[in-house]
């Protein structure tokens, strides 16, 4: 069954409940960017393999959880309670299946789930990818699922928050099957340290922005 890749930086507030829920077989990583909180001895405790990535980023985070990885398949999620791990099967099963070489989960956000700024930079950033690609995405949501030599043979080198975007783009050039499936998205755990405040988004933004002149 796939390993799962859990970017983390201070989540102390949800990291025993995210891995609590994780579906049998499914195989967590927490990549640790730094946290000051404990959370790495909590998720340790919990039973995750905890590795430690110095350099920030969720990039690098995400990168150093994809070259531990072991599965043929990883799936990628957040780490702050936001996605439910039971609906890691929704974007694993496909890819598993051989339909599809990507799948994305489309964030349907519940009451206070998703901050309105974030909202729409995610809505700008779509449509930039369907204007730009024949795929008619509509989120660039964290929870994913890819063939891990795949991933390593696409070429990626961005190591901060360009990193969803990059992939999304570099799987259509090399001519991936990129599906989606809406997943419930639901107020995160603790403190928000990107989309979920105004200063994270811009940084945010600005990082795929870069992506979309690059790529």
């Amino acid at each position: 069954m796939p390993d799962v890749v859990l970017p983390m930086l201070d989540e102390a507030a949800a990291i025993e409940a995210v891995l609590a829920a994780m579906p049998a077989g499914y195989r967590p990583i927490v990549v640790d960017n730094g946290s000051t909180d404990g959370s790495p001895d909590l998720a340790r405790a919990a039973g995750a393999l905890v590795v430690h990535e110095p350099e920030r980023g969720f990039g690098s985070a995400c990168w150093a959880g994809l070259l531990a990885a072991t599965d043929d398949v990883v799936c990628f999620m957040d780490a702050d309670g936001s996605l439910d791990p039971a609906d890691l099967p929704l974007v694993a099963d496909p890819v598993l299946a051989g339909v599809a070489d990507l799948v994305l989960g489309e964030r349907i956000a519940t009451a206070g789930a998703w901050p309105a700024h974030a909202r729409v930079a995610n809505r700008f950033l779509a449509f930039e990818v369907r204007r730009r690609t024949d795929l008619a995405l509509r989120d660039l949501g964290p929870l994913r699922a890819v063939r891990r030599q795949a991933l390593l043979d696409l070429g990626m080198v961005d190591r901060r928050f360009g990193w969803p975007l990059e992939m999304v783009l570099r799987a259509d050039r090399a001519g991936w099957r990129v599906a989606e499936v809406p997943v419930p998205y639901r107020p995160r755990e603790g403190r928000s340290k990107v989309t979920g405040t105004v200063k994270g988004t811009v940084r945010t933004v600005r990082d795929m922005s870069r992506i979309l002149r690059t790529t």
